[in-house]
């Protein structure tokens, strides 16, 4: 038996998410099915994370455990041939049978997208989120500063009773701006569901003025009515995970 390791790329917006469910289209569950067609195997492939309905990824990262005789860096291209175009496998390598794609992670980093324009983009639409108003980037980059190092992030998370604590810490955060698209980069060792999304819309609020409380003073509330809106799902890309105390992490962390 091999641990396969795939580093997945999907566009999410025909998607209910990652995770398989019944009578809905998922991407586990595409990619499951076409491991079958390959290999003849039903396989659980264990991932290093959901993603929500509409959610995209360059850099999603799953493995499974495996029987078959296809080597494993040709099974990228044995599925890539039959899967749906929205989804491509970027690798398949074998790993270390004690490698799990989400308890060997050691951190993540997302995109979030904004489309700041008067005017909709139906170009745009299902890759970013619209927001009409000027945005006031000084004030948001600033803020965004505050997110850095480790705090209680109860108050930028939905509810999730399943978990033992709320803190995580942000290494690293990036607002830039080209042209009409505003890109938010935050790295960090986990994220809380909707965490990201969360931060991205209280961004936003401050940029527009509509939130003057500053970030570290909504951290300290632990309130999540101090935050702002969940941003919409379609702006939001898992970039990369990141493998820093494993073996294999410096070869795939780029792709």
């Amino acid at each position: 038996m091999k641990n396969i390791m795939l580093v997945i790329e999907y566009d999410g917006t025909n998607y209910f998410g990652w995770q398989r469910q019944p009578k809905k289209t998922t991407v586990q569950g595409e990619i499951e099915k076409a491991i079958k067609i390959i290999s003849n195997e039903e396989v659980n492939l264990m991932a290093s994370g959901r993603t929500d309905a509409k959610v995209h990824a360059f850099g999603h990262v799953a493995n499974f455990h495996f029987n078959g005789r296809i080597p494993p860096q040709n099974i990228s291209k044995a599925l890539n041939a039959i899967l749906p175009e929205d989804i491509a496998i970027k690798l398949s390598k074998e790993v270390d049978m004690d490698f799990h794609s989400r308890y060997s992670a050691r951190g993540k980093t997302y995109i979030y997208r904004i489309y700041n324009s008067e005017t909709k983009s139906p170009v745009e639409r299902n890759y970013s989120y619209h927001v009409k108003d000027e945005l006031d980037m000084d004030k948001m980059i600033q803020e965004s500063k505050k997110l850095l190092g480790e705090h209680d992030f109860i108050g930028f998370s939905s509810t999730n009773s399943s978990i033992k604590t709320t803190t995580r810490r942000i290494h690293d955060i990036k607002i830039s701006k080209k042209d009409k698209i505003i890109e938010m980069e935050i790295t960090g060792n986990a994220f809380l569901y909707n965490m990201v999304r969360i931060i991205a819309g209280t961004l936003v609020e401050i940029g527009r003025g509509r939130i003057k409380v500053p970030i570290d003073e909504i951290i300290a509330s632990k309130n999540r009515d101090m935050a702002g809106p969940t941003a919409p799902p379609q702006g939001l890309f898992l970039k990369k995970v990141n493998y820093l105390n494993t073996k294999n992490f410096d070869e795939f962390i780029d792709i």
